[in-house]
């Protein structure tokens, strides 16, 4: 006799704790479909990026010429841009500098009008380029949310291209969808202001309840199982 009450009292507990969890549980599910209705290439606009023929490098290249008593660069990466062979000289502090392959002169930053040769000839859409506006690495747009200096080139569909001011490379792609599938994703974990926080408190909170739930329904369903056995005998 003394076990039926704290079934009973389970059972209470369990039907609370379904109203409690029950939201959080339909959001994870909603945003999860919503995350998984395309294919993850077409949400970062892979499709909209034009196919680059790749070229050899010249044989002799010319390394990055920078005076004496600056910042040496940690890395260089050396690709073909669209006036030739480009070295991308990165340094300590993150930043990133193109120097010409074939002189090793330092380059300015992509002007407006090279922004648009390159949205011109690096992205396929017959959607007309609404508006181009620059951002510095220290006030990133949110939907880029990286430390970069870019050009940002909107269209009339909603979708954003953004290009490396330094790097002449299209760093990323937003469409509106991605911004649908960021905004889910940030529901997902439970993160809307950063959406990179997978571990946060709310997110672990919620979780270990459902995991209590699940326990307590299993224990009721057998124990209510046994009852109906031994009611049949």
């Amino acid at each position: 006799m003394a076990r039926k009450p704290i079934m009973m009292r389970l059972a209470k507990w369990h039907i609370w704790l379904g109203w409690l969890i029950g939201v959080p549980l339909l959001m994870w599910t909603l945003t999860g479909l919503v995350m998984v209705a395309r294919p993850i290439d077409q949400v970062r606009g892979e499709h909209l990026r034009a196919e680059v023929t790749e070229r050899a490098l010249p044989p002799q290249l010319a390394l990055p010429a920078i005076p004496d008593g600056q910042p040496r660069p940690v890395e260089i990466t050396i690709r073909y841009g669209d006036s030739g062979p480009v070295a991308l000289a990165r340094f300590a502090d993150g930043s990133l500098r193109r120097f010409s392959a074939e002189n090793g002169a330092l380059l300015p930053e992509l002007s407006a009008s090279d922004a648009r040769a390159v949205l011109a000839g690096r992205i396929v859409t017959d959607s007309p380029l609404k508006e181009l506006r620059k951002f510095d690495a220290d006030e990133p747009p949110f939907d880029f949310r990286r430390p970069v200096d870019v050009w940002r080139g909107e269209y009339e569909d909603g979708t954003r291209v953004y290009i490396g001011r330094q790097s002449g490379a299209v760093e990323a792609v937003r469409t509106p969808f991605w911004r649908l599938f960021d905004f889910m994703w940030g529901l997902h974990i439970m993160d809307l202001q950063t959406r990179e926080d997978t571990s946060h408190p709310i997110l672990i909170a919620f979780a270990a309840l459902g995991a209590i739930g699940s326990l307590m329904g299993i224990v009721l369903l057998f124990r209510r199982r046994r009852s109906k056995r031994r009611a049949r005998n």
